[in-house]
């Protein structure tokens, strides 16, 4: 198509802005496609340091990982958008395992997938067919760097996208477009950590070695969900009944006093959910698995490993009463 005029740029943008909210996103940004240097020196001294764990695939396509334009040919534009997914309400902790709140409901790919799908058909409306594609947390996209840069919030000490006035419980998503609508207005949002270490200190397993530093060999969440292997005994008795995901570094993070619950139906917890105790965790087989995750993130542990999380707090627990 022929390249847009200035002020059919910023009407365009209006209107994106106005479909995405239409459509449940909370917040668009839109940043220019090009090569993200500094993130890619920090990316490659992290997999220096191994701390990616069994993670290979974040070791692929570091190119195209660092260059959209690599990625998705004649990209100019990534726009950005974040869904909320912070609960109305909690899973039980009383007598209880804990899973993290992004996997309470439906799978946010396929749901932010076909959201970002039908924005697309919106602006090609108006555009004509573009060569343009949706992402969400797949392929080897920066998502919280694009996030960043499109002034959605800014990447804090716990290593998750803040924004300023709504919080950290986001799912990311991004369209790679071959049209230009970022404009040098887009700001990055300031880094208002400061000397706040309240994530770092309440990680049980020390996963935040640092500012911005995650070692994912120690994190609850990778380990309950990515690693497949035997679960480390130097780090018993610090999952905190955590068995899929660790929502720790966000639950303590001061921003996230400003969160609001979601409104999206498909991310609610179901009846049967709730009313699961410690005894049908372990109870839990095969069938039980399926009937109860099918359709949502857990599904990425499967059930073997799912199974293998709470044996580990099984024997946690009965290992903390013997020592007292």
């Amino acid at each position: 198509m022929d390249e847009l005029l200035p002020g059919e740029i910023e009407n365009l943008r209006q209107n994106i802005i106005k479909w995405a909210k239409e459509l449940g996103f909370d917040d668009v940004g839109f940043s220019e496609a090009d090569l993200l240097n500094e993130q890619a020196l920090f990316v490659e001294q992290w997999l220096d340091k191994q701390y990616q764990g069994t993670m290979s695939y974040l070791e692929r396509n570091r190119e195209k990982r660092y260059d959209p334009r690599l990625l998705v040919e004649n990209t100019r534009t990534i726009l950005s958008v974040l869904q909320n997914y912070f609960p109305s309400e909690n899973l039980t902790v009383e007598d209880n395992y804990k899973i993290s709140k992004y996997a309470y409901g439906a799978d946010y790919h396929s749901l932010i997938r076909n959201k970002l799908r039908i924005l697309l058909s919106k602006i090609e409306s108006v555009t004509g067919p573009l060569q343009a594609r949706a992402f969400t947390d797949s392929a080897p996209v920066l998502d919280r760097a694009w996030a960043e840069k499109g002034g959605l919030g800014f990447i804090g000490k716990n290593t998750c996208l803040i924004h300023p006035r709504k919080g950290s419980f986001f799912f990311i998503g991004h369209l790679f477009l071959p049209i230009r609508l970022a404009t040098p207005a887009a700001k990055p949002v300031t880094d208002y950590c400061g000397t706040c270490r309240r994530c770092i200190d309440a990680c049980p397993t020390n996963a935040l070695i640092a500012p911005h530093q995650l070692d994912a060999r120690r994190c609850i969440s990778y380990l309950t969900i990515e690693y497949r292997g035997d679960l480390p005994g130097e780090l018993r008795n610090r999952f905190k009944d955590w068995i899929f995901g660790c929502d720790i570094c966000q639950d303590v993070c001061p921003w996230n006093r400003f969160a609001k619950p979601h409104h999206e139906p498909l991310f609610a917890l179901s009846d049967e959910l709730k009313k699961m105790r410690k005894s049908d965790w372990h109870r839990l087989d095969a069938n039980d698995f399926k009937r109860l995750f099918k359709g949502t993130a857990v599904e990425r542990t499967r059930f073997d490993g799912l199974k293998r999380n709470i044996r580990f707090l099984e024997n946690e627990s009965d290992e903390s009463l013997d020592t007292d």
